[in-house]
């Protein structure tokens, strides 16, 4: 592989713009090697004096060698390219961090020969290229060192609770604020001087010691601390500051609806009340913190890893394409700049790992490094052979199917419209949830070729996320036993040796669902257990919004679900057919009753309703005003699909129904096809680098955003078939148009997925945001105390 594609391939995508511009640079030197190759192919080769000039050089040159070598000097002078220099910054405007910033310059000493300016070119971009790598180095070690001395202060309170919980002391010798820890003190001396209660935790004993060889304050803090007094005894205590606690807030309260609703209400309790299962709360967040903290400083080393790598390929390319020896110089300079000679970075790693495996795994280092290092996904041949397995059966199925259709001529069977009416919508319910597998599945394919860091944007956890062989392996299974199951229901029922097992007929697509529902709830850990897990998870925060802080995967998949209305409605079919109908007799009277019908609305706005709630949510929250008029767009389609249904559910058509479900539907397809392509996808910007799109994009064929905009308008109009009464034809069965319809606005969801996260990834890449915002447990009522 090639190191522009490996680059590329590891660089944190948040920060791509922050990395070195590899392929502009490579595209530089490409010009002076075009240069160089057509000026050679025009000059003739030197003769005369000329030439014997040339070859005095060299063999003085060689001989300056040899000499050099034996004498151990150098003459270098002659052969010098460039002089690289640092000149300091002034930080005039840049504020505390500008201030002693080194700005780094490189003279091209060759300049005035022929095609000199185009080196020229390449040196002043790979300055101001080196320049902004170091500038945003630093900038994310301050950052991360400003966490570190955060988590110092959080480790602190921590040590201190656990104490004021376990309380590791004897009772008649020490009181709770009379405890003391050794400087140097070993935890076995320390246990020995003070023997525990028995049932007492080791890693609260853990917390009284004081490592010096470690570099670990008492609190278990990152920043190494004073070495003073190292010979004393066990006599020269310092007082553990227990009395932090009085001055800190807790927030490990579980974000449920109950803490919302005590939030609202003003009575979720802060203060702490030094329980066992505050602690344990307390615990698990400050092992979130610190598993992000460090992945956080693993990427930050490996963007410098990266960039100095990058930078050494790019020089030693120019060095062989203008036979000039100028990446010793150049790459000098940057081992000795800040890239270069900062360690900061690896002494906190080393120092959060000695943390963690100290105080959260009680000294056992695989179980720290475990939890701290991220699992990575491995790629296995089987998926693939069983992805390929279950598509060709899907592919036999689906013929079989056909032929089974043409066969018997079940398109002019008496009993046609009585399965359309029943047995196709149950097992259409089914079919949505496969073709929209299908759209995620390509929509992950895509996002992965274009380097759209989904896990970290919808939130998997490091390992467990789903490629596009997984979605599709899953969709190509459940669609084989889709069509199994619609295959045998045909066969059972049009032959006439089965016909007395009616009722066996009858409940295939019932058994179906029970299937699916059965995996989908499985506790053990099989088919992506994690993945079904976090579903659920999204699933239950769009149910009980607005009880739940919104995040981009809870209203993600709530934007989904308004995608889904005719399957929530296969649903309250299935319940009603199998539950209040007589299913051995194919009978649905319920249909047409004013509770069916009106639960045939309910239904429909549910997803919606979900949506506006989350607005609403993140609109008291934020205090963003575009929530307020996102909500206000859901409720718009709300009351379109309201009057939708009261017009298709009235037999008679009258008009006054007509005009309103056209009226209605027309506003809310504007208002959301606007949000779709203004707000959602971020096109349609008028002055930007890209004309009527935006100024980054992940496509390079610019038409692709023009056609995904028309097929989306076009595609937002597919209501007009119900206003126009285009339900049927002759080939084509009522609720056959009804599923048609569904499906084109799943495959108008799946095609909106990719540009909406394409757009959610270059606000990301616009403010660095590469990390997950873990909430800290502790608070400082007093800043003094910090």
């Amino acid at each position: 592989m090639k190191f522009g594609k490996e680059l590329a391939s590891q660089m944190v995508q948040e920060w791509q713009t922050a990395y070195m511009d590899y392929d502009n640079l490579k595209a530089l030197l490409k010009d002076v090697m075009i240069f160089r190759q057509e000026h050679a192919l025009t000059s003739s080769s030197p003769s005369g004096p000329e030439a014997r000039s040339r070859a005095l050089k060299r063999r003085l040159t060689m001989y300056r060698a040899f000499s050099g070598l034996t004498r151990g000097t150098t003459m270098k002078t002659e052969d010098e390219v460039i002089l690289v220099s640092s000149v300091p910054q002034d930080g005039g405007g840049g504020g505390a961090a500008a201030a002693g910033e080194t700005h780094y310059q490189t003279m091209f000493l060759k300049s005035s020969e022929e095609g000199g300016e185009y080196e020229m070119v390449f040196f002043r971009k790979l300055d101001e290229e080196f320049n902004k790598v170091v500038k945003f180095y630093k900038e994310k070690v301050q950052e991360v060192k400003m966490e570190a001395e955060e988590l110092n202060r959080q480790m602190d309170v921590l040590i201190a609770l656990r104490i004021k919980v376990d309380k590791p002391y004897v009772e008649h010798k020490f009181s709770p604020r009379q405890i003391r820890v050794p400087n140097p003190a070993p935890a076995t001396v320390l246990a020995s001087v003070n023997p525990v209660k028995k049932g007492v935790r080791m890693d609260a004993i853990h917390e009284v010691e004081m490592s010096s060889e470690e570099g670990v304050n008492y609190g278990g803090g990152l920043e190494m601390r004073n070495k003073k007094n190292k010979n004393d005894n066990i006599n020269s205590f310092r007082p553990a500051p227990l009395e932090i606690l009085d001055h800190v807030k807790i927030n490990v309260e579980p974000d449920t609806p109950v803490s919302t609703l005590k939030n609202v209400l003003g009575s979720l309790k802060s203060d702490l009340s030094f329980s066992k299962d505050e602690l344990k709360r307390a615990e698990e967040k400050m092992i979130k913190v610190f598993v992000e903290f460090c992945q956080q400083l693993r990427l930050l080393k490996s963007y410098c890893f990266l960039n100095m790598l990058a930078f050494s390929k790019i020089m030693k390319k120019y060095d062989k394409i203008t036979s000039r020896s100028a990446s010793k110089s150049y790459l000098e300079m940057v081992d000795k700049s800040y890239l270069g000679t900062c360690d900061e970075v690896s002494k906190l790693i080393e120092r959060t790992e000695a943390t963690f495996i100290k105080h959260f795994a009680n000294g056992n280092r695989r179980k720290g490094m475990k939890s701290l290092k991220p699992g990575h996904k491995v790629e296995r041949h089987r998926t693939t052979f069983f992805l390929g397995l279950f598509t060709g059966c899907s592919i036999a199925l689906a013929v079989a199917i056909i032929i089974s259709i043409h066969a018997r001529d079940l398109l002019n069977h008496e009993r046609r419209g009585e399965y359309m009416e029943s047995i196709f919508t149950l097992y259409s319910f089914v079919g949505f949830i496969v073709l929209h597998m299908v759209m995620y599945g390509m929509n992950t394919y895509y996002w992965r070729q274009y380097r759209v860091n989904y896990p970290f944007i919808f939130g998997f956890k490091p390992g467990t996320e789903l490629g596009f062989r997984e979605v599709f392996l899953v969709a190509s299974g459940l669609s084989v036993l889709t069509l199994a199951a619609v295959l045998s229901n045909l066969d059972m029922e049009m032959d006439r040796r089965t016909e007395r097992f009616q009722t066996l007929t009858e409940l295939v697509p019932l058994a179906l669902v029970l299937v699916v529902l059965s995996i989908t709830f499985c506790p053990f850990n099989i088919i992506y257990r994690s993945s079904r897990f976090f579903l659920l998870s999204c699933a239950w925060h769009c149910l009980c919004a607005p009880l739940y802080k919104v995040t981009l995967s809870d209203f993600f998949l709530a934007d989904q679900l308004t995608s889904q209305v005719q399957a929530f409605r296969s649903i309250q079919f299935y319940v009603y057919y199998y539950a209040l109908g007589d299913f051995r007799k194919r009978s649905n009277k319920f249909l047409g009753t004013s509770v069916y019908d009106l639960l045939y609305i309910v239904v429909a706005i549910i997803p919606y309703w979900s949506r506006v709630l989350q607005c609403l949510r993140r609109l008291f929250e934020e205090r963003d005003p575009m929530q307020g008029f996102n909500a206000l767009k859901y409720l718009s389609t709300i009351a379109a699909l309201v009057m939708r249904t009261m017009y298709s559910l009235n037999l008679r058509k009258p008009m006054f129904w007509r005009i309103m479900a056209a009226s209605t539907s027309g506003f809310t397809t504007v208002y959301n096809t606007y949000w779709d392509i203004v707000v959602d996808w971020g096109l349609l910007r008028k002055n930007s680098r890209n004309p009527w799109l935006r100024d980054k994009l992940l496509i390079s064929n610019k038409a692709v955003y023009f056609v995904a905009i028309v097929v989306n308008i076009l595609l937002r109009l597919v209501w007009m078939q119900l206003v126009l009464d285009f339900n049927e034809t002759r080939f084509l069965h009522r609720k056959a148009m009804v599923t048609l319809v569904a499906c084109l606005e799943i495959i108008r969801r799946g095609i909106w997925n990719f540009f909406r996260l394409e757009n959610e990834h270059f606000n990301n890449v616009g403010k660095y945001r590469a990390f997950k915002s873990v909430p800290l447990p502790f608070h400082y009522e007093d800043e003094k105390i910090r």
